[in-house]
């Protein structure tokens, strides 16, 4: 049943966490020259987030297969909620980086719990329409949030522009605290084996390993895209942000149709790897063919189509390899995202760097091509048959409470 009850904590869930990554790009120089500290020094802050997000991941799965969806969301909003606070207050640089210790705590829980409960909340038939609204409501900061905390910061303060992911996160905790309680039918511990289980199994780590490559591909292309545009047309650095918001909006739209695109297909391998080796292509002429700038943002609008579908498909497939444990299979997942940020971001300088925007652009093109390699080995289950029944603590009918 397409229960909307259910999905809203889950879209505000990965909501939150999206908003309390991307609020730092705005502010970054703000930040900086508050705290005394250089912009590189508070953009390891980011680091730190992605680094603790992804070990934490590593050991969260289980928990959620185990105890259910709802109390992942409640435990993450409210780290999250707190890591905020600190950052927003803290004085000093160390008090800074431990703020963003919290949150990326906080982003490991809401995201893995976020992805989970598209699998564990909605049966076969109605999982890939969740993802849909999963994923793409990552572009909502993108498009609404990261505007504001730029006029609130202009307008008063960095850290008042901390209340903007702090309005997102609250959102998600008072929606996880008002979703059905679940029915403690969790499996057995030995059922659950974390994140060991996926590496185990030779398909789910071939699509685990995908998907580390893409996200490392595809952030170090949002990383860099904004420079590109400073660089190569000139664009005053007010617009960049509007052009971006462009390719979250064409993210936000295809995520939202690619469920019926898969039901044409049939199948999900061919459109992953279809779309992955799109946006690689992309990618290379994005960054090595400069007419106009309209014509780059076409492009990018196009790439970013291609990304929402990639991301979204990709998900279900991710949850069809282990059915009955999807916790463990969505935080392998946020493992792999964040380990795939902090990956991006460092090669795609190294290379930019040393070679320039053209040559990131081939890099980006083998690095998707990759992914979609990968994904070619990644078995995809027979979906003409319903699953299983997942073996997980499931929220409760309106009658049984």
């Amino acid at each position: 049943m397409r229960s909307r009850r259910r999905l809203i904590p889950l879209v505000l869930a990965t909501t939150a966490t999206q908003a309390s990554i991307v609020v730092l790009a705005p502010i970054i120089v703000a930040v900086g020259h508050d705290l005394h500290q250089s912009v590189s020094a508070i953009g390891q802050a980011r680091t730190i987030l992605a680094g603790t997000a992804a070990l934490a991941s590593l050991r969260i799965g289980r928990s959620i297969d185990r105890l259910g969806v709802r109390p992942a969301i409640v435990r993450g909003a409210s780290l999250a909620l707190a890591g905020l606070a600190i950052t927003a207050a803290a004085p000093s640089l160390p008090a800074f980086y431990a703020g963003h210790v919290l949150v990326g705590l906080g982003v490991a829980f809401l995201l893995s719990a976020g992805f989970a409960g598209a699998g564990a909340w909605f049966d076969e038939r109605d999982a890939p329409w969740a993802l849909g609204f999963v994923v793409g409501s990552q572009s909502i900061p993108w498009i609404l949030g990261n505007p504001l905390v730029g006029v609130l910061t202009d307008a008063v303060s960095w850290r008042l522009a901390y209340a903007v992911p702090g309005a997102f996160v609250l959102a998600a905790l008072v929606a996880g605290l008002a979703a059905p309680r679940e029915r403690r039918t969790a499996a057995r511990p030995d059922d659950a084996a974390g994140v060991r289980q996926v590496l185990a199994d030779g398909s789910a780590r071939r699509w685990a390993l995908a998907e580390l490559v893409a996200y490392s591909a595809w952030t170090a292309e949002l990383t860099y895209i904004g420079a590109f545009y400073v660089k190569k047309y000139g664009v005053e650095e007010s617009l960049v942000g509007v052009l971006l918001a462009v390719g979250s909006v064409a993210f936000l739209i295809s995520t939202l149709s690619t469920e019926r695109l898969v039901r044409r297909v049939g199948q999900r391998r061919p459109v992953i790897v279809a779309t992955a080796l799109g946006m690689g292509a992309l990618a290379a002429v994005i960054m090595n063919v400069t007419p106009a700038v309209a014509f780059t943002v076409s492009l990018f609008f196009v790439m970013a189509l291609f990304a929402g579908t990639r991301a979204t498909t990709s998900s279900a497939l991710g949850l069809s390899q282990l059915p009955a444990q999807p916790g463990t299979m969505m935080a392998a997942r946020t493992a792999s995202a964040q380990f795939g940020y902090m990956v991006g971001a460092l090669m795609g300088g190294i290379v930019l760097a040393v070679a320039g925007f053209g040559a990131l652009g081939f890099f980006l093109l083998g690095g998707i091509a990759l992914s979609a390699v990968l994904v070619s080995r990644v078995d995809e289950p027979d979906t003409s048959h319903a699953r299983p029944a997942r073996a997980i603590a499931r929220p409760a009918p309106e009658s049984a409470r």
